[in-house]
């Protein structure tokens, strides 16, 4: 087995990328980027009927959305077909497999009645020991020859040994009578010719490890290491389905969760390093191994990822979460901001990172450099603006109309004004609010005032005031 650690993902491409496959695919990432190997994506698009090139395009965008990137070309298990036979013709040739002329009539029948005589109904193929002479000129399957006593055992980095006993596997189907390769061999090829050393996938996928030893060992190649994570559960202790709400990655992206926080919440979605909660990709890539992957299922908190949400935005680089928010805006069917709207948008960021764990929260804080006189008010805006007298804005103008554009002055003339008044700040800051941003919840009056430069502030005091 090569030194170079090489994992894949390896989606079925009938649906959207869903959170459980998001996370198989954040593992394997992580596995090989953390060690400097490659990480290989391969669609398996053999089931003709279901597989959709809408569902591949699906998958790649949400990959792409959180940020997996994956090394050389996107290998579609399909085109392998060819390949995949081929294998199953040299293991007959070799004597591992044999042609199988049994109908679906007589495998039915078998195991009725085996259901009849209290005995397994693991089809044994009359044809394993059959003389070549003897085969009809009929169609045919290949099967494998599994191993019909001992155990096999799956070393599994996640769930440790995994013993099965031999009696319990049947001469696995490797290719139809039709001539197409079954999905368990163009697993196994693809992994091989593909020199994954390291298959890291759902625990659903656990019993087919040791049909797909039988293959590995048939054809004389290294078993890649086994590692079978734990499926992820709803709140309520179930299977993560429909029921529990969004399941694609890009609904999460439509929803506006940025892919960092995504991405921490997902790691840490069945493994853990000590008591770390937020991490970096670079930390996330140097720590993340087999052994901190946990055997039980994880359950999927909403919460949790939303506070990570928050501590990622409020840590982003200025103008990379500009460019995120305006990528969210897309993919929820939203206007775009313009030029002016994204500048200022990104000027702003400072004063609008901070608790906010969504990008439609930080974009409603950012409603005051977003919008344009005249400022519509909303309810409780409106309700802070006839708390106070048109007379107060007005008497304010002029000391702000002096004011050098400095926190520290701004922070200054509007306290010695409210004292003045006779009135605590706060009294002023609701109106304040009003004004300069229609809405009731906004970042502090001087940030927004030093966002908007003193001529728009101006305007919109000047707006308010009559």
């Amino acid at each position: 087995m090569s030194d170079q650690v090489v994992t894949r993902f390896a989606p079925s491409p009938t649906g959207f990328l869903h959170i459980g496959g998001a996370r198989t695919a954040l593992f394997n990432w992580l596995y090989a980027r953390g060690r400097g190997g490659k990480f290989l994506l391969r669609i398996e698009d053999t089931d003709r009927e279901r597989s959709t090139p809408e569902a591949t395009a699906a998958i790649l965008q949400g990959m792409e959305w959180l940020g997996l990137d994956h090394d050389g070309d996107v290998i579609s298990q399909f085109e392998g077909a060819e390949r995949h036979a081929e294998v199953a013709r040299q293991l007959l040739a070799e004597g591992k497999a044999y042609k199988c002329f049994s109908t679906q009539e007589e495998i039915a029948a078998f195991r009725e009645q085996a259901r009849a005589e209290g005995k397994s109904t693991l089809f044994r193929s009359p044809w394993r020991d059959a003389d070549p002479s003897t085969h009809p000129d009929a169609p045919y399957v290949i099967r494998i020859k599994a191993p019909q006593d001992g155990t096999t055992v799956i070393r599994d980095e996640v769930q440790g040994d995994v013993t099965i006993r031999n009696d319990q596997l049947d001469d696995m189907i490797l290719l139809r009578s039709d001539g197409t390769p079954v999905y368990m061999l163009a697993v196994v090829v693809d992994d091989h010719d593909m020199g994954v050393t390291h298959v890291i996938r759902g625990d659903d996928h656990l019993n087919n490890a040791a049909r797909q030893m039988m293959i590995y060992e048939a054809m004389g190649w290294d078993v890649p290491v086994w590692a079978h994570i734990p499926l992820i559960h709803g709140p309520d202790g179930k299977k993560l389905s429909k029921r529990h709400g969004a399941l694609g990655a890009q609904e999460y992206q439509a929803m506006g969760y940025p892919a960092a926080g995504m991405r921490n919440y997902l790691a840490r979605l069945g493994w853990s390093h000590g008591d770390d909660e937020f991490f970096t990709d670079a930390q996330a890539k140097e720590w993340f191994d087999l052994d901190g992957i946990g055997k039980s299922p994880a359950r999927f908190d909403l919460k949790k990822l939303e506070n990570l949400c928050g501590q990622h935005i409020a840590v982003a680089d200025d103008a990379a979460l500009r460019q995120e928010i305006e990528a969210y805006l897309a993919a929820a069917n939203l206007p775009d901001l313009t030029e002016t709207q994204s500048s200022d948008l990104e000027r702003a960021m400072y004063c609008l990172k901070d608790r906010a764990r969504t990008f439609p929260e930080l974009l409603e804080k950012a409603h005051f450099v977003l919008t344009s006189r005249p400022i519509e008010p909303d309810e409780k805006a409106a309700k802070a603006l006839a708390s106070v007298s048109d007379g107060i804005l007005k008497e304010l103008t002029p000391h702000v109309q002096n004011a050098s554009w400095t926190r520290n002055e701004l922070e200054q003339t509007l306290n010695s004004f409210a004292e003045a008044k006779g009135v605590k700040f706060g009294k002023l800051a609701g109106p304040l609010r009003a004004a300069l941003a229609g809405r009731a919840v906004t970042p502090s009056v001087f940030d927004m005032m030093l966002v908007l430069g003193q001529e728009e502030t101006l305007a919109r005091l000047s707006d308010a005031a009559t």
